[in-house]
């Protein structure tokens, strides 16, 4: 189990880094400064060595941290238009899916 929560959660953190970059260069840039905008993914490339090592401290702090993505996610749901709205609820996905991942792979591992 806990190595199925293990990929969940780097899968999920892989396709929302992908995602957010694909968004903000090629997709549904935001206005003309969209390339300033990509470097939201700095803090998520820093928690993915640990999450795919299975490191215990990164998956608390990067726990906490996915909530900016939501709120994000939440926020241009429900503000943008077309694609970029569409997106947004993809965004809002994977990082529900991150955080139940990781939540649940921090209770399997607690001693």
């Amino acid at each position: 189990m806990k190595n199925y929560l293990q990929l969940g959660a780097s899968l999920s953190l892989i396709c929302l880094i992908f995602l957010l970059c694909s968004w903000e260069l090629f997709l549904a840039p935001f206005k003309s400064q969209s390339s300033w905008l990509v470097l939201k993914v700095v803090p998520l490339l820093i928690s993915m060595m640990g999450i795919l090592k299975g490191k215990i401290y990164t998956y608390k702090w990067s726990g906490l941290l996915i909530f900016i993505y939501f709120i994000e996610g939440v926020v241009r749901a429900y503000s943008d238009l077309g694609l970029s709205s569409k997106i947004a609820l993809l965004e809002v996905f994977l990082s529900v899916v991150f955080f139940l991942c990781v939540t649940f792979y921090l209770k399997v591992s607690r001693p």
